[in-house]
């Protein structure tokens, strides 16, 4: 979590009218808050220290369990030997973003495209260098839903804002990274959350619609539904939501690229599991019911309040995040991709990050890689910049880069 200024759901609902977790919803785990027991028919197998989820009672046979039950499992504990490399790293390249705050309020005229075209940063050199001096492989290109449809709550991208932020786009295809479009609302239009409330569902599902149809040839393309939904008050809508902009983005043509699926409390990695989140979005499909592509998006930050404002870093969140969610993602066959996560130029960061990222790379299988927070038009000195300096054609990056983040430094991406 940061603050920056300057198509119907297919699943069962989370909870019953009862208070009963429904078949196939998470009903216990470390950290659980919601029902621990299930709807008629199905009993709560525990899959780990984690996570327990509602299954149909006669699958269960002998060794059905209640969520107060000691775990026993041991699913997911252990990567396969073929582990040990990330598929990703990368930076965030910000400004397209700018003057969005977390109710999701922001006008088109506060963005700042970090292009020198357009009077911002060297976005298009920080990414050739990204690329060629330190081996990253993708970039996430933020902006605002009210930047690409110039304020008007629609699916209909307004023509010379996007082909402001297209510019960035192309540019970051051309350096042969994957390129993730990010919609940076904290699934929110000035302060209405998104199908509860705020705008509809089809219409944010026509907003994906129009940007999937533009990209559905760009297999680098990854698409990022959401920047960190927050305060949610019920994630199984929130799931619908999810939905809807899925089928839009598969039935626009877009069939093969990755999908980012966003949770609750700011796309936490430490609360994906235990607030919820993983049970609901484990019910996003594809159209023809497949789960290909679609990977769970989250963010991690290593400061004492996880809100990535501060400079030091203080856990390498291994075993309140990453082992957790690890354990969750490979018991469901799922996987996710970090794509916030930073900390200051001080030695508290090179430890921890070093060690979150070692722990990630031996967690590959589930675990496809990390984007860090941020450069693009940020400057030098801002907390978390990892903008590098430019010196005629000489690029010198933030220390925690050069020490840590670069592939080219950690050898631990393929």
């Amino acid at each position: 979590m940061k603050t920056v200024y300057a198509l119907g759901f297919l699943g069962f609902s989370a909870l019953s009218a009862r208070g009963q977790a429904a078949l196939y919803a998470q009903c216990g785990g470390e950290g659980w808050t919601g029902a621990t027991t299930c709807v008629s028919g199905a009993v709560c197998s525990v899959e780990n220290d984690y996570y327990s989820q509602c299954i149909p009672a006669a699958a269960a046979a002998s060794t059905t369990t209640t969520a107060a039950a000691t775990p026993t499992s041991t699913c997911g504990v252990t990567p396969p030997a073929s582990a040990g490399k990330l598929t990703y790293a990368g930076v965030n390249i910000a400004g397209f973003d700018f003057g969005m705050d977390t109710s999701g309020d922001d006008t088109a005229s506060s963005a700042y495209p970090p292009l020198l075209e357009y009077y911002g940063a060297d976005g298009i050199g920080q990414m050739t260098h990204f690329v060629n001096d330190d081996s990253y492989n993708i970039f996430r290109l933020p902006v605002s839903w009210q930047f690409l449809t110039n304020n008007v709550i629609t699916g209909t991208l307004n023509q010379t804002n996007f082909v402001e932020y297209d510019t960035l786009v192309q540019a970051c295809l051309a350096t042969g990274a994957s390129c993730i479009i990010d919609i940076h609302n904290y699934a929110r239009w000035d302060g209405d959350i998104i199908g509860q409330g705020g705008p509809s569902n089809e219409v944010f599902a026509s907003l994906w619609s129009s940007l999937a149809t533009y990209y559905a040839a760009d297999t680098k393309i990854v698409f990022g539904v959401m920047n960190e939904p927050h305060d949610l008050p019920n994630i199984t809508l929130w799931a619908e939501t999810v939905q809807a902009a899925v089928t839009a983005i598969r039935e626009a043509g877009a069939t093969t690229q990755l999908i980012l699926l966003p949770g609750d409390n700011y796309t936490s990695a430490e609360t994906f599991v235990s607030g919820g989140s993983a049970a609901a979005l484990a019910m996003v499909t594809n159209p023809d019911g497949s789960i290909t592509g679609l990977i769970m998006d989250v963010h991690k930050y290593l400061d004492s309040d996880n809100s990535g404002t501060n400079a030091e870093c203080v856990t390498n969140n291994i075993d309140d995040a990453w082992e957790p969610l690890s354990q969750w993602l490979r018991c469901n066959g799922r996987q996710a991709l970090n794509t916030e996560t930073g900390g200051g130029d001080v030695a508290s960061c090179e430890t921890y990050m070093c060690e979150q990222i070692a722990y990630q790379a031996a967690n590959s299988d589930v675990i496809l890689g990390y984007v860090g927070w941020a450069a693009g038009n940020f400057a030098t000195d801002y907390v978390l910049s990892e903008t590098p300096t430019e010196n005629g054609t000489t690029w010198t990056d933030q220390i925690l880069v050069s020490a840590c983040m670069a592939p080219s430094v950690n050898g631990l991406v393929v």
